[in-house]
């Protein structure tokens, strides 16, 4: 593949306001797809078909962990360009969606594990 066809791919693959917040989300660490769907609001075909451009683009790699499959940044240098983007288009840091964190926030709505952990109690 040329490497002008890569770099177009990655850029194609941020230019898409939901794939920014999902990356954004990512900054903190793996997440599942329930846990994105209830974090940003959106539905769960929405944030899979946005996650599977992700991958496709090579910006995300996903890990099955039980019944849950978690996605993570690839390569952290991304976050580089969003950042420079970012500063380019003046956009402040207040005025992103999901505030630029690199604390996990737990979800009431989200059934995933990290949200909800089972204590050790029942484990045993």
């Amino acid at each position: 593949m040329d490497p002008y066809e890569k770099q177009t791919r990655v850029l194609k693959a941020l230019a898409h306001p939901a794939r920014l917040q999902i990356l954004d989300t990512l900054r903190a660490g793996p997440e599942c797809v329930c846990h994105l769907e209830a974090l940003l609001g959106l539905r769960q075909a929405y944030v899979s078909q946005q996650l599977a451009r992700l991958r496709e683009a090579g910006l995300v790699t996903d890990q099955k962990d039980g019944l849950n499959v978690f996605y993570r940044v690839a390569d952290m240098r991304i976050f580089d360009i969003i950042d420079e983007v970012s500063g380019v288009a003046r956009v402040p840091a207040d005025d992103w969606p999901i505030p630029i964190t690199m604390q996990r926030k737990r979800v009431a709505d989200c059934p995933c594990p990290k949200c909800h952990p089972i204590p050790a109690a029942a484990v045993s």
